[in-house]
């Protein structure tokens, strides 16, 4: 089987934030997963053994890289931590990324594929992974591969809710849903990230074909034989707060400080992201305003090396987001001890909830407020979360057991196409 992904952005591109991480994420496991296929023995050939062979996985990806472009090689597979990735051009820049180079690859590779199926075995077919909506990589991505017939699984990414539909372009999202969206999202298998992110789903469509599978989060910075403890003591009287995010407006850092300006506590906020420079500069001076800028560090993009260390290093990792499908952080933040308050518009609100990981509070400066000053006075309930947290995101985030969701999703999916055709 040869799993083809979509995507408008690939590393390392990471200031577009999670899914950046996600999407490679899957794809480094997905080349590394062997599966047990029928092939036929290279000395007696009429016979057939089971064997383990590696998924042929690829990506097809632009330049985007934010307002700038990747210094990559465009037009020629390179691998990429293990997978080959193709980089194309793009005309466009955020967010619609418009590639015709990509687009021409792909309708090539379809074409391809599209004569040698007739001759092609069950396990040698091919399926395609788009991530994300809204953009044109996606939607024209999707309108060729069902054009020649192709299964398609699309991971909106947190794209399709009330709140992606109307903030940010959504004159021009509702004419692309209206003349080319609907009949393609009907085409698509759905994979959603979280049972937040299907809830959202249908509150804006009723779809019939969805599954519920995790992201896959690199935690490979965290050395099973470590235990993740960190070097600081509980008894500083300065809180350390976190916020580690892309910097936008969705992420709720307004309402953060709002929250902040009410808390009568000694504590510091470290900002660990890049964004919009206009954007960060208005929030600069609202922090000012509110007499909080002295209180704050900025410091810009942290590396993958490094983002577990700044993690470790603090009291409480706060992410107030008005809406976020899954939100890869939170993990990241549990993996090494620390503990999360979130809103309950996280994709992983019920998870730190049902497993008593943090906090999670509702969309007003008050509740946030009232959430930062319960876990700044819980220091044993921290303590317990800093102790048990590790072993247990190990456990439930197993990126192995994930991989193989995602393999028997694929071949779910292609069974259903071949069905259909019949």
């Amino acid at each position: 089987m040869k799993i083809l992904h979509i995507t408008a952005s690939y590393k390392p591109a990471y200031i577009y934030g999670g899914p950046i991480a996600s999407v490679s994420m899957l794809c480094e496991c997905l080349a590394e997963l062997e599966v047990l296929r029928q092939a036929q023995d290279d000395i007696a050939k009429d016979n057939w053994m089971t064997k383990k062979v590696k998924l042929n996985v690829e990506v097809l990806t632009t330049t985007a890289n934010g307002q700038n472009e990747l210094d990559v090689k465009v037009g020629e597979a390179k691998l990429v931590d293990g997978v080959l990735v193709t980089y194309f051009k793009r005309l466009t820049k955020d967010h619609s990324h418009f590639s015709p180079g990509l687009l021409w690859r792909l309708s090539k590779v379809l074409r391809h594929f599209d004569k040698l199926s007739a001759g092609l075995a069950e396990h040698d077919k091919l399926v395609i992974h788009i991530h994300a909506w809204w953009n044109l990589v996606s939607m024209l991505s999707c309108l060729i591969a069902k054009w020649y017939k192709v299964p398609v699984i699309l991971s909106p990414r947190g794209m399709l809710n009330n709140y992606s539909k109307g903030h940010k372009n959504r004159i021009a999202k509702a004419l692309l849903h209206f003349f080319m969206g609907k009949k393609l999202l009907e085409y698509c298998h759905l994979h959603l990230t979280s049972e937040k992110e299907q809830i959202d789903l249908d509150s804006v469509l009723k779809h019939r074909n969805t599954t519920v599978i995790p992201n896959l989060v690199n935690l490979n910075f965290i050395s099973p034989t470590q235990d993740s403890k960190k070097n600081r003591s509980t008894s500083e009287q300065i809180f350390k707060l976190l916020l580690f995010s892309r910097i936008d407006k969705i992420k709720g850092i307004d309402l953060l400080f709002e929250a902040l300006s009410a808390i009568n506590f000694d504590y510091h906020l470290t900002i660990a992201g890049s964004g919009d420079e206009n954007y960060i500069n208005s929030l600069k001076l609202k922090a000012e305003s509110l007499k909080l800028d002295d209180r704050i560090n900025w410091l810009g993009q942290v590396s993958n090396d490094d983002k577990f260390s700044v993690m470790a290093a603090h009291d409480l990792l706060v992410l107030p987001s008005y809406n976020e499908n899954f939100a890869n952080v939170v993990i990241e933040s549990l993996s090494v001890g620390t503990p999360v308050l979130v809103s309950k518009n996280v994709g992983l609100a019920d998870y730190v909830q049902a497993n008593a990981l943090g906090w999670v509070c509702d969309l007003k400066p008050l509740d946030v407020a009232e959430k930062i000053t319960e876990a700044y006075q819980a220091v044993e309930k921290r303590e317990k979360i800093n102790s048990i947290a590790p072993a247990l995101i190990r456990n439930d985030f197993n990126d192995a057991i994930l991989a193989k969701r995602y393999m028997e999703l694929y071949e779910a999916v292609l069974q259903q196409a071949q069905h259909d055709m019949i």
